[in-house]
């Protein structure tokens, strides 16, 4: 996939993957590092592996996947290995965590590689998986490790991104979107993404300050939805916090401040506006209808079966983790692209999160047992996944104790 690389100078390379390095995951002196990345990104990953080292890393493995061996796996493996997650893979991981390494995942969207697997088959992996890796994600979640999600283009998805444009004039575009949606297209970007996360200290301060007790979302789509809040939550986004007290960034790109709903409080009926992309496969033009906080009914005019392979993963599959508020004067969301990739179209605009809720969204979370998280209202699940909904005309109100309504976006932006 040498090519791809073609439409992008070294010097600009290299910055993106010092902002992996240096800002998402902040590597420290004598560190870890994993990075997971398909064989087709390479180029990229070795990139990364030889800024890491530059900055002091101990070791850097590169955790190798090839999309291609795992759609035959998908394709022809037993029932039995779908439904299993060996032991050994599952031990890589708890010594990683234990040696203290942080993780680099790296992307590049390849909608059509999986469309002739069996969306059932799939979800049952991904369930075993997830059961399998629960400490690790569990630490993910709580923010006990550090790690960092970013992307490179792929020739099939800068073409369904620009199906108008040639190949070529396509992944050169594409190369342009992700480093402008992800600012890391200037002189120095890790100078800028600091500057970014002052602005959303300042919003943050803001909200955590408001201690609202529910959040009202509306627009011309149809999307009416009441979303209660648990007591003593907070808001996150931007820069994270490590169990040590270091900084780093989770998403490149990232737009949202987002905190935890009340598992039980959420109702009303929230249309989607962006495909989905669940388990390679996409689903869109979607709707679900949430009552005491669980997803009561829902519709896909395209991927019904995926999504509700998605819905069923288990009981915290059908209530909420998250919500997000983004605005649409982003970098990002001003590019006015579709680009068929959750990390890049759920910081576009309002999203929500199916499934598990991080514990860090409310105080003091993070020392607090299950049942006392569960007790707050926070919901625990196998999964996490992140469904856009916001519009142009998309109209959010925070509401007090007392019934007060406080004006937080309007028009898709934030009005504090």
């Amino acid at each position: 996939m040498k090519e791809i690389y073609e439409f992008i100078s070294e010097v600009q390379l290299k910055k993106y993957a010092e902002l992996a390095v240096r800002a998402g995951v902040n590597l420290q002196k004598n560190q870890l590092l994993i990075i997971h990345s398909d064989i087709q990104n390479a180029t990229f990953a070795r990139l990364i592996q030889t800024v890491a080292y530059e900055s002091g890393a101990s070791d850097v493995f590169i955790d190798w996947t090839d999309e291609q061996s795992t759609k035959e796996f998908y394709l022809h493996a037993a029932d039995s290995a779908i439904d299993h997650f060996p032991d050994w893979k599952a031990a890589r991981f708890k010594e990683w965590d234990d040696a203290g390494a942080a993780y680099i995942h790296i992307i590049s969207e390849n909608l059509d590689v999986f469309k002739e697997v069996p969306a059932e088959r799939i979800s049952r992996f991904q369930k075993a998986s997830r059961t399998k890796l629960s400490d690790y994600y569990a630490k993910i979640r709580s923010h006990e490790i550090r790690w960092c999600l970013l992307a490179v283009p792929y020739a099939a998805w800068a073409t369904k991104v620009f199906p108008d444009l040639s190949k070529e004039e396509a992944v050169q575009s594409l190369w342009k979107l992700i480093l402008k949606g992800s600012r890391a297209d200037g002189e120095n970007p890790i100078n800028d993404w600091e500057s970014h996360n002052r602005a959303f200290e300042s919003r943050k301060k803001f909200l955590n300050e408001s201690r609202l007790e529910a959040l009202h979302f509306t627009n011309s789509r149809g999307t009416n939805l009441l979303i209660g809040l648990p007591k003593n939550h907070l808001y996150l986004g931007g820069g994270v916090i490590d169990k040590n007290g270091i900084l780093f960034f989770p998403n490149i790109p990232t737009e949202e401040i987002f905190t935890a709903p009340h598992k039980n409080k959420v109702n009303g009926k929230l249309v989607g506006t962006k495909p989905l992309i669940y388990g390679g496969r996409v689903i869109d033009d979607f709707y679900f209808t949430f009552q005491e906080g669980r997803i009561t009914d829902y519709y896909a005019a395209k991927g019904q079966e995926v999504l509700q392979q998605l819905i069923e993963t288990d009981e915290g599959s059908r209530y909420l983790g998250e919500i997000a508020l983004v605005s649409n004067q982003s970098p990002l969301a001003q590019t006015d692209t579709l680009f068929y990739n959750t990390l890049f179209d759920e910081n576009t605009s309002c999203h929500i999160g199916i499934g598990n809720a991080s514990p860090s969204n409310i105080q003091n979370g993070i020392s607090q047992s299950e049942e006392e998280l569960k007790a707050a209202g926070l919901n625990t699940s196998l999964l996490l996944v992140n469904v856009t909904f916001g519009t142009e005309d998309m109209k959010v109100v925070g509401i007090e104790g007392d019934g007060t309504e406080v004006l937080l976006m309007k028009n898709g932006d934030f009005q504090f």
